[in-house]
């Protein structure tokens, strides 16, 4: 079927956590650290996540992401007494204004794009509430029709039913909409339950699980690059690029070109 939709979750997709605040948060904790040891420790952060929601876990609670804090916690040289005082600065201040407004270089790139092209594109993300708000700050919301947030939906993926209220919002068949996410469990096994196609934003190189869902294609990070400009559409990592099908009547699986550095997005 031909695609005509690509839907998008939020965080660790389109969005990542700040790494300037954060390091500005440490740094008032009396907590010293660099930008690269930093980003070094995030990307470990966001395997310990990864591992967490493989063994089971998911939703928005915060006991999902104590694996991901713990990781990114431990990897900058907080420990002892000093982790309950930082952490509790991290969710104060997240309270206060929501930490996950890094868009990946090129993001914005990629969503022109795709809309170019002709694409149709919205967003569907287990949140708080807050995800659009946090789109339009970071200037990627205008180019969405919708913003599906778990929390005022109501529903959770990888339910199937918030995506296929994506895709009656859209008036599209589930088959003609293609959804990117990063995590396998909750994004590409509930979009391939509703019936949409499904890309695993992958730049952790997150080994497939025995008795889990069929492989799916794989990109590594939402980034523009010069050689794919000339492509019908593309989402590209500098070295991993995904091009959606030609407008016709046979479904393609998107192509992938590979070779990139793990979790580079900063």
């Amino acid at each position: 079927m031909e695609l005509r939709a690509v839907l998008f979750d939020a965080g660790h997709t389109l969005i990542y956590i700040d790494p300037v605040r954060v390091v500005g948060l440490l740094d008032a904790a009396g907590v010293s650290v660099d930008l690269e040891t930093f980003r070094t420790a995030e990307v470990e952060a966001r395997r310990a996540l990864q591992e967490h929601v493989h063994a089971g876990h998911t939703g928005t609670e915060p006991e999902v992401w104590r694996p991901y804090f713990a990781a990114l916690l431990a990897g900058v040289g907080v420990s002892g007494e000093r982790v309950q005082d930082v952490t509790e600065r991290i969710r104060r201040e997240h309270a206060r204004a929501h930490l996950w407004t890094y868009p990946a270089p090129g993001t914005q790139d990629v969503l022109r794009q795709l809309s170019d092209e002709g694409y149709r594109l919205a967003v569907i993300s287990n949140a708080d509430g807050r995800v659009r708000s946090v789109l339009e700050q970071v200037g990627l919301a205008p180019f969405f029709e919708f913003v599906l947030d778990s929390a005022d939906v109501g529903i959770e993926k990888p339910d199937a039913g918030i995506f296929r209220e994506a895709c009656r919002r859209l008036d599209l068949a589930p088959a003609s909409c293609l959804y990117i996410g990063d995590l396998l469990p909750v994004d590409i096994v509930g979009a391939r339950g509703a019936g949409l196609q499904a890309l695993l934003l992958d730049p952790l190189g997150v080994p497939r699980r025995r008795g889990g869902p069929g492989r799916p294609p794989r990109a590594a990070t939402l980034a523009q690059e010069p050689a794919c400009r000339a492509q019908p559409g593309f989402l590209s990592a500098g070295c991993v690029v995904w091009c959606p099908p030609r407008r016709s009547s046979s479904p393609s699986l998107p192509r992938l070109r590979r070779g990139c550095p793990a979790g580079a997005v900063f």
